[in-house]
Formats: structure tokens, sequence, C-alpha cells
């Protein structure tokens, strides 16, 4: 239950971009002003307010400077007080026998206590939070912060007597606390553990009201298992689990939405494959980013999928049938494998069970979107949607799962069906012989050979050559050598040419995702600086796809390798993922519109995964 905010109070939020009051723990004071009045004076700098009167007043022209002497009324001791740059406004607010409380920093030297540039308080013994620039007075946020972040608007918000208390002390803050405060020169620990757990709790209530619930088309109970016995090889405990997870999905009311997060090669196409039994006999669509990944998964279909479960495959170069009053699935397929053609094609999809989208991270928010509304229900707009599945070899990182999980379910497949031995080696120049010897031995082996260049064409701004510029040399010494810059029309085909007999493939990053090389054992990756670590781990998961030993060369003339020699030491996309996070922050996760820069104020996506876990627990989510 949210608190009740006064609409001028709600205007306020509003103007700082929130809807939840708790939010407000964002903006948690940069500092304190003590207005409390010295007790005692000691040589060297005293830092205060002090009770004076002004005993004589002096402005000095040419140099707007005023100079004025004063009684420490506590102290029966003189004080000089020295404004530079004085206004009008000061000779008249320093006038002799007035009283005034003044704060500054008190020096003593040369026998005398001296305070420049005082300023003039009302009131002494407060202690006033000082806020970052916000747009708002700092009067006008410290009144909202005090009002509504009590211990007790906070405890009945459901935060913890602990929590709440620890929050109301950062906004309302107590000589205790302040004394803290000045030790650490930060928040002390408990009370910075506050302010993240509050802003975690704030930012998980606000998630968790953006997933809705839709009545499931249909309740699946197909007999998968027996499908998983009829394999020739054997599960792996990850692959097992996360079928588990989807059967449990698909057979309530409710569609689900679940995310499949696995490395490359961790078997993703028998987790597909188990959905679509799970399914039948109503049916499942599934979109792959292009048509080679889409072709493969086809191929992997009708080499496992029992013969009376119908497939068809759809694509840009798909022939559509004459007649109007048909469609594409005229022919009852029971499992349709496609690209985006799918999006621009007449379908009938009333009888889909279950929608998926293969490298989901390739398609964009509005594109599967797109595809799961094709095959949604609306009888009297009481809608009812498919069950969606979603793959990546992208794994992002477990804390940022965490945080999503509010809006899909997620699953991992963190085993492999074979161990992964990929070597990974920053080169320079200067190890060029070497490669190139390496090269040769490779092809010898009947092995095949990937060069990945950061630009098509020659630039005057780049340290390295273009995809162009090497093409002569490589043709020059060896054979079979299959070029594609990922804009020719063909390179489909040339990959799947280079697929069949090629022994080197001069590339850009096109081939990060989706095809299959099962012979290729060494990747070069000029300017792997120039990308991320998420690319490049899909650039190096191409080799060692069956358990060949793979190699992966990372091709730099850069200064700081630091980022490129972590990624080297890693093979699993996990820890990638936790390593790319450490350079590149979490991003926006509630919007979805940054994929990078930091999103909480004091939350740390790296090392507060167990805050998480606390307020996930306290919330039931």
């Amino acid at each position: 239950m949210f608190m009740k905010v006064q609409p001028k109070d709600q205007e306020i939020l509003s103007k700082l971009g929130l809807n939840d009051p708790i939010a407000l723990v964002k903006f948690a004071p940069k500092s304190y002003t003590d207005t409390s009045l010295l007790h005692e004076l000691k040589e060297g700098f005293n830092e205060g307010v002090l009770e004076v009167e002004i005993l004589e007043s002096r402005f000095f022209h040419g140099k707007n400077i005023l100079k004025i002497n004063a009684l420490m009324s506590r102290f029966d001791t003189a004080l000089e007080m020295v404004i530079f740059h004085a206004q009008p406004f000061h000779k008249a607010s320093f006038t002799p026998q007035k009283s005034l409380l003044v704060m500054g920093k008190i020096e003593y030297k040369f026998g005398k206590y001296t305070l420049i540039q005082p300023k003039i308080i009302r009131e002494s013994s407060q202690i006033i939070p000082n806020f970052k620039t916000t747009g708002l007075k700092n009067a006008t946020l410290l009144e909202l912060t005090q009002r509504l972040l009590t211990s007790q608007n906070l405890t009945e918000e459901g935060l913890s007597e602990d929590i709440a208390t620890k929050i109301e002390e950062i906004f309302s803050p107590t000589q205790e606390f302040l004394s803290q405060y000045r030790q650490n020169d930060s928040f002390p620990p408990q009370h910075l553990h506050a302010l993240k757990w509050c802003e975690m709790y704030s930012y998980l209530r606000s998630l968790s009201k953006k997933r809705r619930y839709f009545e499931a088309k249909y309740s699946c109970h197909g007999d998968y298992k027996a499908f998983i016995k009829s394999l020739p090889f054997e599960l792996t405990p990850a692959q097992a689990q996360a079928i588990e997870d989807i059967a449990q999905d698909l057979c309530k009311n409710i569609a689900s939405k679940r995310l499949i997060m696995g490395d490359v090669g961790c078997g993703k196409t028998i987790v597909i494959l188990c959905a679509v039994m799970m399914c039948y006999p109503y049916k499942s669509l599934l979109m792959a980013p292009t048509t080679i990944l889409a072709r493969q998964l086809y191929e992997e279909a009708q080499k496992f999928l029992p013969p009376h479960l119908k497939l068809k495959l759809i694509t840009g170069d798909t022939k559509e049938k004459p007649s109007e009053e048909n469609t594409l699935f005229d022919d009852d397929a029971h499992f349709i494998i496609g690209t985006q053609a799918l999006l621009y094609r007449e379908l009938d999809t009333r009888e889909f069970a279950l929608v998926m989208s293969d490298e989901q991270h390739r398609f964009g928010t509005k594109q599967r979107h797109q595809l799961e509304k094709m095959t949604e229900d609306k009888p009297s707009e009481n809608i009812k949607k498919p069950h969606v599945l979603q793959f990546s070899a992208t794994p992002i990182p477990r804390t940022m799962a965490m945080l999503n999980s509010s809006l899909i379910d997620f699953s991992f497949i963190k085993d492999l069906p074979f161990k992964k031995d990929i070597t990974t080696r920053i080169i320079t120049k200067s190890h060029f012989a070497e490669l190139f010897h390496h090269i040769r031995s490779e092809i010898s082996e009947k092995r095949q050979v990937a060069i990945v260049y950061p630009l098509v064409e020659e630039s005057k701004n780049s340290q390295y050559l273009s995809l162009k510029e090497g093409i002569d040399f490589w043709k020059k010494h060896f054979k079979n050598v299959m070029i594609t810059s990922g804009k020719d029309k063909e390179k489909e085909q040339v990959l799947q040419d280079f697929k069949e007999k090629g022994d080197i493939l001069l590339a850009t990053t096109l081939i990060e995702v989706g095809i299959s090389l099962p012979r290729l054992s060494s990747i070069v990756i000029l300017a792997p600086e120039r990308l991320g670590l998420a690319t490049l781990h899909q650039l190096r998961g191409r080799v060692s796809r069956n358990g060949l030993k793979g190699y992966c060369f990372l091709y730099s003339v850069a200064e700081n390798t630091e980022r490129l020699e972590e990624f080297s030491q890693n093979l699993s996309g996990f820890d990638i993922a936790e390593i790319d996070l450490k350079y590149r922050n979490g991003g926006d996760l509630l919007g979805g519109e940054r994929q990078s820069g930091m999103e909480f104020e004091f939350f740390d996506m790296k090392n507060d995964a167990n805050i998480l876990n606390e307020v996930k627990q306290h919330l039931g989510i």
C-alpha cells in the first residue's frame, strides 16, 4: 500500500520524475550544516555558530570590503569579521549594537579571532541537510523529505522498523548521527545499507507493477519425456532443469514469459524442441534473426522431432501460395521456424500456444511485441495470450537477472554438453609470423580460420587494415579464401560455402551470432578494444563447437588491455557478463532504454546481490 501523498507534494515528486515517495531516498543529502552554538574555542580553526554583538563596522570604498568588530557574547572575547565583495545589504545587516547569530570558520591567528565571510542564520541548534541540485530550493526538498520520509510513514509502507529509523535519521539527523557521518565523511555503514535497501524496495515495487498477467490461450501437457528418451545423447543437468521450468510454465492457465539464458554451445536447440513437444498438438512459432540460423534450427528440428510433427520454414525467399484464401499454415504445420519475414505474412495463428525468439537480443522490443501480438486472441476484448519463450546466448549478470525477474522468469543453462578448450591470446604486430604459422598448421589439419576486421573500407582514422585491404594478402598465400562484408546480398551463401569447403573466412562481426561451423578452430579479431565483451564472447564462441581445440587471437594496438586480459582469462559467458558489468555498469532495466550507465544512486550492481535477495524475500517475489 502506497502512502497517502498530498496533491502539492505529488506535484513536487512529479517534477523530480518520481511516482513513489520512497524513491526520494535517491536524493539523500550530500552534506549537513550544524547550527549548534559553539561551546568552546580552540586554537587554530573552529567551525560553528556564534552569538555576537556588533560593536562597529567600517566599509572600505574602492575595495568593497566590510570590516566588523564584534563581541562573542558566550566567551566575552573580541571577534573581527571581514566580508569581501560586500553589498549594501551587508552594511544594513551588521550595524552596531545589533545581536546576531553568525556561522562560519573562526581562525585564531596573531593573538585574535577572525571570521571571513560570516553567514547570518535565524535559528541555532538545527542540523540542516544540504541536497544536490535538483531544480528545487534546498528548503523545499528538505520540507518534503521530512514530511514524507518519517519512520511512521515508512513502516506503514512495509519497511522494517530498523530500516525506517535509519532513513528518517538521514533526512532528519540527530547529533549522534551527525557525529558518525563526520567520522566516516560519509553515511555510516548501517545507514548506507538502509539507503540501498530502500532504493531497491522502491525499484522492485515499481518493476512489479509493470508485469501484467493474461489468461493463456492453451494449457499444454504434451509428452516431452518420451521425446527426451528418444534422443541419442544425455541432457546436461542444466538443460533438464530449464526444460522442467518450461513444463511448469506451459501447463498453467496464465500466459508465461521466460528467458532461457545459456552460453554459446550449451544446447538451447534441444530445449526449444522439448518446448514444441510440450505444446503438441497445438502449434509453436519461432523467430530467428538470420536465414542461416533459421535454416540450422529447421534442420535440427527435422533431425530430432518425430515425423508426425509437421514443420515449416519461412524466410524472405519463401513463396506464398497463389490463392488469397490460403495462408502459410494451410498445410497445418505444428512448428513454424522463420526469420522476421514472419512479421510481414498473412498468418492464421489461432492454434498457436507458444511463441519463441532465438537470440532475442538481436530483435527490438517492438519486433518481439509484434510477434506476440500476432498470436493473441481477443474474444470480446478478453485477451488471451500465447506462452512466450526467449532464448539468448548473451548472458546478463546474475544480479540483473534477479532484478528483471519481476518482469520475466529466468532459467540458466550453465553446463555445456562438452568442455570448451579455447586458448585466448592478446597479440600485436610482432606476433604476426607466429600467427601465420599457426594458420598454415590448422588448415593443413583440415581446420578452418576466421579473421574478423573492424572496417570494410580503408579509413585514415584507423590504425588497422580494413577488410578490403587484407583480401589480396590472404588470397596470395592461401586457397579457398571466402569474403563477406555483411552488406553483400550473398553473405549467407558465402557462409554456407565456407562451412562446406572454405579454409579462411574474411568477415566483419556479422558472424557474431547464429552460424555453426564445426571445423572452425581459430578466430583472429582485429581491434578487439572497440568491441563489447559480449560481442567478443560471441565471436570466440564460434570456435571449439564440438570439443575441437580452439584458439582466439585478439590483435590489438591499444596500450591499456586490462579489460581484454580479464576477458582472455575467462571462458564462461556468465563470468564475461559480470566483467562487462564492471566496466559498463548496469543500465536502465525498468525503462529498457539504456543498456549501460549507472541506474542506481546507492545500490551497487556488482556487490549488493545480498541486499537484493533480502528485499525480494521481504516483498515475497
